[in-house]
């Protein structure tokens, strides 16, 4: 499994995928929604995706001496990582929006969603359906990836524009609470949100593994 990690980070990886974990700071832009960030990062997955598709790396996978199921395991531990280190970008400027910049006039005054734990949840929320909808649609054949990503798009800001909106309806206030106002419901939401994700990517990992192993390279 080593050695398929290995690979994964070292040959198969694009740059834009370590560098876009930097999008989580977009958790600190005021007047703009937090959650685009998200979608950069898993663009920047993508981009390992689309360079190791055109360098044949699933085959050259496929060809060393690791079972059909470690190539898929290697692919979302590579992803999942890469999401969890962009969730640590953004839990730091939620926690650093939500004490040290909680009376910011810049903050109080934004008509869209706050840098609070029920973004974060939502955060969790848009990685698991890239792992579902995007991950696990590029193991259905090992090679296309388009129809997938377009498909992810579409959900994925649906669900901002969802998010980005709740807290405008009367009895969603609380939503887009400031600092620890409403902590018990914004940590709860979060902790749905986390289950959700690790659900939906281990069930969308067990399928990949099970469609990869049909597939004849």
């Amino acid at each position: 499994m080593q050695g398929i990690l290995i690979k994964e980070f070292k040959l198969s990886a694009s740059i834009l995928s370590y560098l876009f974990i930097a999008f989580g700071l977009m958790f600190f832009i005021p007047g703009y929604p937090v959650l685009c960030g998200v979608f950069f990062v898993t663009l920047g997955i993508f981009q390992s995706f689309q360079s190791a598709r055109e360098s044949n790396d699933i085959l050259f996978s496929a060809l060393l001496p690791f079972s059909k199921r470690s190539v898929v395991k290697g692919k979302y531990i590579f992803v999942c990582i890469i999401e969890l280190c962009s969730l640590i970008v953004m839990s730091i400027a939620v926690i650093l929006r939500m004490s040290v910049f909680l009376n910011a006039q810049v903050y109080r005054a934004n008509a869209l969603m706050n840098a609070n734990f029920f973004a974060l949840g939502i955060a969790f929320v848009i990685f698991a359906l890239f792992n579902s909808v995007f991950v696990g649609g590029f193991f259905k054949t090992a090679y296309r990836f388009a129809r997938p990503f377009v498909t992810y798009i579409i959900l994925s800001f649906l669900i901002v524009g969802i998010a980005e909106a709740l807290h405008h309806f009367p009895g969603f206030e609380n939503l887009n609470s400031f600092g620890t106002d409403n902590l018990p419901l914004q940590l709860i939401l979060l902790a749905g949100g986390i289950s959700f994700y690790c659900v939906v990517t281990f069930v969308s990992y067990k399928k990949s593994c099970e469609r990869f192993e049909k597939i004849d390279l």
